[in-house]
């Protein structure tokens, strides 16, 4: 998780609702860095056993929301600015669940065969942190949920398309296996970084469905709603950008980590601040 592409997002924030949200991706980088930590060895047993405590702890978590919940539950001092959160914003416990259950997920399920497969486990991991953000920053219309759905989607197809090295040095391939035998390109040959013009394609297709998500989100957005999603419009751009770099490299991403550089994502924080300022100004002089 890129938690440097949310930091500018949250800075146009309220000072409430930056804490929250900072919070929030505390919370979300823990259960991040649990799912990806690694063991060093080889041994079916050691593996099995590390395996088995990390479903552990996200099981405790799972247990610790529902006690969150709880009217009458002594809250300790560092679950404090979570159950406040939770309070302030009245964030639907079902959301936590669904989080919960995405990372457990992630600890049990390496391959994904469907496109629709892979998608569900997107809105747990992904959709789902859209949802409890637009409760953050506060919203109107029921198609912002939408909105936060297909941004979710979006985003996390484009986390994948990025991280298909790293992912696979640890044994995970989210690509759809149903995509690479549509463009006869196999796992071994993903396994062994070969690039060819079969992976460039394959590449190309989830690309191009990323961006349909991307637009398809903003199709939802209404314009009364984008002084409340700046943050969202924020990340939006920065991962947009993300995919067109991956793009213009055309897809090479076994070389090296593609980023979107710090001048680049304060240039797309202060464009969205500055177009909404001009937004906002506009509307107060209408009649």
């Amino acid at each position: 998780m890129e938690n440097s592409n949310f930091e500018w997002s949250f800075k146009m924030l309220s000072k409430d609702r930056r804490i929250a949200m900072s919070s929030l991706y505390n919370l979300l980088s823990y259960l991040d860095n649990l799912v990806d930590e690694q063991l060093g060895t080889n041994n079916p047993a050691a593996i099995r056993n590390f395996q088995n405590k990390k479903i552990e702890r996200i099981n405790f978590w799972d247990k610790t929301i529902d006690s969150i919940y709880e009217e009458n539950y002594e809250v300790p001092e560092c679950l404090k600015n979570l159950k406040y959160i939770i309070s302030r914003f009245n964030i639907p416990k079902q959301y936590f669940q669904q989080l919960i259950n995405g990372f457990r997920r992630d600890l049990t399920q390496n391959r994904y065969e469907t496109f629709e497969e892979l998608k569900s486990y997107a809105f747990e991991v992904a959709s789902v942190v859209g949802l409890i953000s637009i409760e953050i920053f506060g919203y109107k219309y029921e198609s912002t949920r939408n909105y936060a759905i297909n941004l979710g989607y979006a985003l996390q197809l484009t986390n994948i398309i990025r991280d298909i090295k790293a992912d696979k040095d640890r044994g995970y391939i989210y690509l759809p296996l149903e995509d690479l035998r549509k463009f006869n390109y196999s796992v071994e040959e993903l396994q062994n970084e070969v690039y060819n013009d079969k992976f460039v394609e394959l590449l190309d297709f989830e690309a191009q469905r990323a961006k349909d998500y991307y637009f398809k989100a903003r199709s939802f957005l209404r314009p009364e709603e984008r002084r409340s999603m700046i943050a969202a419009s924020i990340m939006d751009e920065i991962y947009f950008r993300l995919l067109e770099k991956i793009q213009l490299r055309e897809y090479n991403i076994f070389l090296k980590k593609i980023k979107v550089t710090r001048t680049h994502k304060i240039i797309i924080a202060l464009k969205h601040y500055i177009g909404l300022k001009l937004f906002v100004n506009r509307l107060k002089k209408l009649p």
